[in-house]
């Protein structure tokens, strides 16, 4: 297979995104190590292999440094870093103070800095590669999850830095993730009927699968990325309707009316919400532009049509 004899770490594999990306390096014959603070509930498991799980917090540089010196002595080799583990709870800016926000920046760029450098050692050695699971939260507004957003905006930049820096040794480039569909999207996205509705936000009609993102990955990791680093790859289905499109009077198809494009007017549920998803651990990357969902509701008497920020990916790595 494609990445037979290649030893590949996910961090926050155990769930969620991290768990579809693991399962796609199994797929590639990779051995895979994931770690998390906890154990997975099942073992993530692909083509009759399964990835070994190892417990540490990655928020603790002590203990990333010790963990990578144990990889180095079981494992022997690193050919590919994914820094999937990260997250955040929804959180709006001023219901949180400035240490809560902290942690959620600690979680998303400072503890894949700390984990690259344990790495990289291992890296240059195989002429390795790092993948950073960004996320859209990075390059646009982020209401709800400012912190996270602010992180993953500094992820991707970091990336491209390290790219820089650790070649032509090691190659380093970023997923950015949109949208996907994960055990837990009920906690974003409330019932099927909002998942669906959700999904139909999106230009391909669906929210990702996991094991999506993780074809993306085996390839930025693989030999036929050999000459990509630097790099941002945008995994998002096309990315986000602009609002205004639903929200202009011009070119309506509904007359006087002051709709476009399926906006109600003087009705108004905009952004249907049951659920308000302060959780981490709750993996669905990217937050989204929501008409129909089940998060966070906006009732009103004007012709709004909402821009909603769902709290985005939590994999695992509860702030």
């Amino acid at each position: 297979m494609e990445l037979d004899g290649r030893v590949v770490l996910v961090t926050g594999g155990t769930r969620g995104v991290g768990a579809g990306i693991a399962r796609a390096f199994l797929r590639a014959g990779a051995r895979v190590a994931v770690c998390a603070r906890r154990p997975p509930d099942a073992p993530v498991e692909a083509a009759g292999r399964t990835a070994e799980f190892h417990p540490v917090d990655l928020r603790e540089p002590t203990a990333v440094r010790e963990f990578l010196t144990d990889f180095a002595e079981r494992y022997g080799r690193l050919d590919a870093l994914v820094n999937n583990a990260g997250g955040t709870p929804y959180r709006l800016l001023g219901e949180g103070d400035a240490e809560r926000h902290a942690r959620v920046v600690e979680l998303n760029l400072t503890a894949p800095l700390a984990v690259s450098l344990a790495a990289h050692p291992l890296l240059r050695a195989s002429r390795g590669a790092v993948v950073m699971i960004g996320s859209v939260s990075g390059t646009r507004p982020s209401p709800g999850t400012a912190a996270y957003g602010a992180a993953k905006a500094g992820l991707e930049n970091l990336a491209r830095s390290m790219a820089v820096e650790w070649a032509p040794e090691v190659r380093v480039n970023t997923l950015v993730l949109g949208m996907v569909e994960t055990e837990l999207s009920h906690l974003h996205y409330g019932d099927e009927a909002g998942i669906a509705a959700v999904g139909r936000t999106v230009p391909l009609g669906r929210l990702a699968a996991p094991d999506e993102i993780g074809e993306a990955a085996v390839f930025l990791a693989s030999d036929r990325a050999a000459y990509v680093s630097g790099a941002s790859l945008l995994v998002h289905g096309g990315g986000e309707r602009p609002a205004f499109l639903d929200a202009a009077t011009v070119n309506a198809a509904t007359g006087d009316a002051a709709t476009v494009n399926a906006a109600t007017v003087n009705a108004a549920t905009v952004n249907a919400a049951t659920v308000n998803a302060a959780t981490a651990d709750a993996a669905t990357p990217g937050a989204v532009t929501v008409d129909a969902a089940t998060v966070d509701a906006a009732t009103g008497d004007a012709a709004t049509v909402g821009v909603a920020t769902v709290s985005k990916e939590s994999r695992d790595g509860s702030v």
